[in-house]
């Protein structure tokens, strides 16, 4: 139950809520945000309409009348309206619908070229555009009804004109015909920023090997805009306003070209702005000429750790069973989740192996199964972990997280060591890195049976409800029961967390190995009895296997390891579908220097990850953006779109090899994450001048708080493939111009909360590998040369 501290908090947000109200009345009618020219004589005008008041949550009062209409969902109609859901175990909050206002724009009108006249101040002749283009979509969604919605909208207009515009002379829009006062433009490509123009918001280390930026923009209904290569940009330094280093764009990938197995996702051609061989620090802006400038970037020593240092914050800010608080975060809220709250959670029999959640090996759905397995007995200690995404949910698959903030003290012990996230643990002897992985595995532990067994996770006994916080669910929860699947996967990362921890506390260590031994020996029993075992079982066996070894030294590991593993083919790969994933022990068992190993077996494994990497550069090499993917035929979509950088096995071959090439790949994989694709945008809350205000985070939403930083969400979706998708199918269908199936994917991400396949996120799938890529770029060693870095460009003089 939220404390009187929370109830004052959430009044103070109704109050001002109502000041927003008296606000919003100057914002309603459209207004134009940006005005910047994408090419000499196309100007584009960005028209922002509707303005949204955040419902917002207040202690609920109830009031002759009342009448809750749907008693399961709380919708509470009041003076025959319907007003919010009454939530919380004891009915005792309410959550208000969104109030929207604002008039929207005439479309049809503008579409039409003589809606406009662009005038010289200098008195000149008005023109008109001879064509207009134009792309739409929402910038948040207002929730004013059980299942009605309205949407602030931002609609951004081409004129393409018949002459370039001039640089140094003002004009004057007049937009009256769409009800908007007209806006002047100072045409200044060197000053004016351009969302033509794309950069990392972060910036670049300057002995990065990588440093580039892009040229590309998509009209909408114009679909394709082509620049030609050769057009000259220059970094501009923000403190003396010079030019620093100039070079030419080079076509990166045409918008004809197929960017892997598939497509081309950018409906447009893109051109590259290289500067690697650039290295002072300083902020600079990168200007492509006759068109403007980007957002602002450094070049420092510190742009790596500021960027994971806010990424790897995000998972404090998905814990459960603690209250989130001063002095650790801005982002407040009760603890959810603790058994001592009056939350009850149920064992059951039902598995994550058999789940739908899980390997999906059973018939029922996640919680039916749950349900009809519920033995009834409450389990006491079941409380922490890491929330799944936008859910309440804890899985073993976040292990997978904890696997790689370990693997990053692995790599850099004496950095990760000096390196402090405001954790509640940080002043003790552990790494704060580890600390916030122990935090996750911890969780594991305490479910742990007495026969050794680890349990799935904890699954809430029904979906969450979009106007309840996390504190405030009525319903109980359940544990899932011990399987093999979930005891493997723990055994290896619990093994895994002894070797690093007993470099800080021997006796710590010994309590996590002596919980892997127990959870392998379970499991090994499982096994043993099992008729057939899942592929996604045998591989989980074999990695744990490796990391029993190294933390043990034990050779009968090492044996199981080496009768289970597919490196004793030196063509075998990393990962095979319905066959094997090996990744992670290829990495552990390359890495091996102190304990006897098959050396051809170890070499193997070195090689097939060695060789994974070398296609992903060649995919980071062949995108417009530089994106990476897993493989050249997965989707982008669900995890595998462009939130998060697909980069761990490059920067893994990185640090193998030491070539500059990993290196270089692993940057540029990063750079649409953080700010370098068509909408600007970094894909991690809290970094940089652009980030997702409106992510699939119910406490926020209910809370009125922005965002807490460090979520890194999915990204866009490929329509081209996940057609079907209903927010696309019943919501944007009609929203969007042109329709949602027509954006170019690297430009359809939208901003709104309820579009989990975008705007969601979970701990293994964005949150982990984008926290693992920035701390690797952060903590790597000095490049002591950038010889090797050729850009084409030269210094400014």
């Amino acid at each position: 139950m939220p404390d009187g501290l929370t109830k004052l908090r959430l009044a103070g947000i109704s109050d001002r809520l109502n000041f927003d109200r008296l606000f919003a009345s100057a914002t309603d009618a459209p207004s134009v945000t940006e005005v910047y020219v994408v090419k000499p004589d196309i100007l584009a005008i960005r028209i922002d309409t509707g303005h949204i008041t955040k419902g917002g949550q207040i202690p609920y009062q109830p009031q002759a009348g009342d009448n809750i209409a749907d008693p399961a969902k709380g919708w509470l109609k009041r003076n025959g309206e319907l007003v919010g859901a009454v939530v919380g175990p004891d009915k005792d909050f309410l959550t208000r619908f969104d109030q929207f206002s604002g008039s929207a724009l005439d479309t049809d009108l503008a579409d039409q070229p003589n809606t406009y006249s662009v005038t010289p101040t200098d008195r000149s002749a008005a023109v008109s555009p001879e064509a207009v283009e134009r792309k739409s979509k929402p910038t948040d969604m207002a929730w004013v009804g059980p299942w009605k919605f309205e949407w602030p909208m931002a609609h951004t207009i081409f004129l393409d004109m018949s002459d370039d515009f001039v640089a140094g002379k003002t004009y004057e829009i007049d937009l009256s015909k769409l009800g908007i006062d007209p806006v002047t433009f100072k045409y200044s490509p060197q000053q004016n920023r351009s969302e033509a123009v794309h950069v990392s918001q972060l910036g670049f280390r300057p002995d990065d090997p990588a440093k580039v930026g892009f040229l590309s923009t998509w009209l909408g209904s114009g679909e394709s805009l082509s620049y030609g290569e050769g057009l000259r940009f220059q970094l501009i330094d923000q403190a003396t306003d010079q030019s620093v280093y100039e070079g030419t764009t080079v076509l990166s990938v045409p918008a004809s070209r197929s960017e892997d197995k598939r497509r081309n996702y950018n409906g447009t051609d893109v051109y590259k702005m290289d500067f690697s061989d650039f290295a002072k620090s300083g902020t600079y802006r990168l200007c492509a000429e006759q068109i403007g400038c980007s957002f602002s970037f450094e070049i420092a020593d510190s742009v790596w750790q500021k960027a994971f240092h806010t990424t790897a914050r995000g998972f404090y800010h998905q814990r459960s069973g603690i209250a989130l608080k001063q002095p650790y975060t801005d982002f407040e809220r009760p603890r959810p989740y603790h058994p001592d709250d009056g939350i009850k959670i149920y064992q059951s029999t039902y598995t994550l192996m058999e789940s739908s959640e899980g390997l999906k090996l059973g018939k029922q759905e996640a919680r039916a199964g749950l349900k009809a397995g519920n033995t009834g007995k409450q389990v006491a200690n079941a409380w922490g972990g890491w929330f799944d995404a936008g859910d309440w949910d804890r899985r073993i698959q976040h292990l997978e997280a904890s696997r790689q903030l370990l693997e990053l003290d692995q790599l850099f012990p004496d950095y990760f060591n000096r390196l402090d996230l405001n954790l509640p643990e940080s002043d003790n002897a552990l790494p704060d890195v580890v600390d916030e992985a122990l935090w996750n595995l911890d969780f594991f532990q305490r479910l742990q049976a007495e026969d050794g067994g680890i349990s799935g996770g904890i699954e809430s006994d029904r979906p969450q409800s979009n106007f309840a916080a996390s504190w405030q669910e009525p319903g109980d929860a359940y544990v899932y029961a011990p399987d093999m699947w979930s005891s493997y996967l723990y055994a290896g990362v619990a093994a895994q967390a002894a070797t690093v921890v007993a470099r800080y506390d021997q006796e710590r260590a010994d309590s996590y190995r002596d919980s892997a031994l127990r959870a392998m020996a379970w499991a090994e029993t499982q096994y043993g009895a099992a008729e057939a075992v899942d592929w996604r079982i045998r591989s989980e066996r074999n990695l744990a296997a490796v990391e029993l070894y190294q933390a043990t030294g034990d050779r009968r590991w090492h044996q199981l390891f080496l009768e289970t593993t597919v490196f004793s083919d030196p063509k075998a790969p990393l990962w095979k579908g319905n066959s094997h994933d090996q990744q992670d022990a290829a990495f552990v068992y390359a890495r091996f220097s102190d304990l006897p190993v098959d050396t051809e077996v170890q070499q193997n494994a070195r090689d097939a990850l060695l060789a994974w990497a070398d296609s992903q550069v060649e995919i980071v090499n062949g995108t417009g953006f530089n994106w990476s993917k897993f493989d050249a035929y997965e989707n982008v979509g669900w995890g595998g779109s462009f939130g998060a950088p697909e980069s761990i096995q490059i920067l893994r071959a990185h640090a193998l090899t030491g070539d500059r090439k990993y290196l270089a790949a692993g940057v540029l994989a990063n750079q649409f994450s953080l700010g370098a694709n068509p909408d600007n945008l970094v894909y991690t809350t809290g970094l940089g001048q652009r980030s997702p205000q409106n992510p699939l985070v119910i406490d926020a939403r209910v809370t009125g708080q922005a965002p807490p930083p460090g979520i890194t969400v999915y990204g866009p979706l490929d329509l081209w493939r996940f057609n079907d998708y209903w927010i696309a199918k019943q919501l944007l269908f009609d929203k969007m111009s042109p329709s949602p199936w027509k954006w170019p994917t690297t430009e359809a991400y939208t901003d709104i909360f309820l579009y989990p396949a975008v705007t969601e996120f979970t701990i293994h799938q964005t949150m982990g590998p984008a926290t693992y890529a920035r701390g690797y770029l952060a903590a790597r060693e000095a490049v002591t040369s950038t010889a090797a870095a050729e850009s084409g460009g030269r210094m400014a003089k």
